[in-house]
């Protein structure tokens, strides 16, 4: 009896720190995708480049291409993102993978043409050493009154 007690708190105790670190992931995680969107709107590739995987890809309204292109499209301000209001923000953890859903109002400068639109934003990021990396940013046009479930 004495032995079930004990390994039943042990596994008590190691649920609850496992949701712990869940839960300071989540939140490393949803600072990492906010200081993104700063360094997107600073126009700040030296960062931006530290944080794409070498593979990463971006879709887009107008098209899909890799870390290049966009570090050049972001540099050059083709895209400015001015401004990403976000309104909400879903974490999933799958091992040393985590997905984020955004979604946001996005203000930018599209070619000379100053632009608003609602997205969900699919954020893919892969733990590799001991930083994150994103590996996927898509953008999926939405309505306002649309919300994430969590």
């Amino acid at each position: 009896m004495k032995r079930s007690m004990i390994g039943l708190l042990f596994i008590i105790m190691s649920a609850q720190m496992s949701l712990a670190q869940n839960a300071t992931t989540e939140q490393e995680l949803k600072e990492l995708s906010k200081q993104k969107w700063e360094w997107m709107a600073d126009k700040n590739v030296d960062e931006l480049a530290t944080l794409f995987h070498d593979k990463s890809k971006f879709v887009h309204m107008s098209g899909t291409w890799k870390k290049v292109r966009e570090l050049e499209i972001i540099e050059t301000g083709s895209i400015w993102y001015k401004n990403a209001e976000v309104h909400d923000v879903a974490v999933e953890l799958f091992d040393d993978t985590a997905i984020l859903w955004n979604r946001i109002t996005l203000q930018a400068v599209v070619r000379g043409n100053e632009v608003s639109n609602e997205f969900t934003v699919t954020e893919i990021y892969k733990k590799q050493n001991e930083d994150w990396k994103l590996l996927d940013l898509t953008f999926s046009s939405v309505r306002d009154t649309h919300e994430i479930e969590k």
